[in-house]
């Protein structure tokens, strides 16, 4: 059974999430502010944390960051409920840490799917890594047990997202992959037009692979179509741009 940690100040929408996901057949943890959820996200370890952002004594965005910079929790999936719809907000909540991202109200159904896909994808990956199914094509290949691509013959560490992101455009090398395929093969769910989770996540490979991620040779953007990963049999790697001061 799944441990879920559910953490939103709200008493009603604790109650009705940790019911529902209850009724679902998950194990519920409750905390109703961000000091107490960081505590027993550390203590328990869940499988999973539903997060509020808009928190007493310490906000979502930090509380999530804090969990990212822990090895302890630093591979927990993270799903964020906000009142906040805002781009801007969306970008802030990806760039701090969180797997997915859900506006208040909801429909408990969509909640329910966020959830199943999450902990479905999650565990996913190490069911592929006991095949040991190394993917490699010229300069790049994604090594599954370790979330580690060796781009160049340098090793680079990937969040779970960023390997499951890779794979899925490794596998269609050269070929234009449409946001909805992505989102479906990667976050297990079909979403609404709203891409600015796969933006952020491809900026975020951009930085790991790209010589210049302002300026991708690699990884390309199809304006109106997609992204597509073009990487040439034999090709040297040019330096890597200095991060911006």
């Amino acid at each position: 059974m799944a441990r879920i940690l559910v953490i939103d100040d709200d008493p009603s929408i604790l109650e009705l999430v940790s019911v529902n996901l209850e009724m679902s057949g998950y194990e519920v943890t409750e905390a109703p502010d961000g000091v107490k959820g960081q505590a027993l996200a550390l203590q328990l370890l869940p499988d999973l944390v539903v997060l509020d952002l808009m928190l007493p004594q310490v906000d979502g965005f930090t509380i999530c960051q804090r969990l990212r910079r822990d090895e302890r929790t630093s591979e927990i999936p993270i799903l964020m409920l906000t009142a906040l719809s805002q781009t801007k907000d969306k970008v802030e909540g990806f760039n701090a840490g969180a797997d997915d991202y859900l506006t208040k109200p909801f429909e408990l159904e969509e909640l329910l799917a966020r959830v199943r896909a999450l902990l479905r994808r999650t565990d996913r990956i190490p069911q592929a890594a006991k095949h040991s199914e190394i993917l490699s094509f010229g300069p790049i290949t994604l090594i599954p047990e370790r979330f580690e691509a060796v781009w160049f013959s340098k090793t680079v560490k990937l969040t779970h997202l960023e390997f499951e992101l890779l794979h899925c455009l490794l596998q269609r090398h050269g070929q234009t992959v449409a946001p909805s395929e992505i989102l479906r093969e990667v976050w297990g769910y079909d979403p609404d037009d709203d891409i600015e989770t796969i933006r952020v996540h491809i900026r975020h490979l951009r930085t790991k692979l790209e010589p210049d991620p302002r300026h991708p040779q690699f990884i390309k953007t199809v304006y109106g179509a997609g992204y597509c990963l073009e990487v040439p049999k034999e090709y040297s790697l040019p330096q890597m741009a200095e991060p911006a001061q």
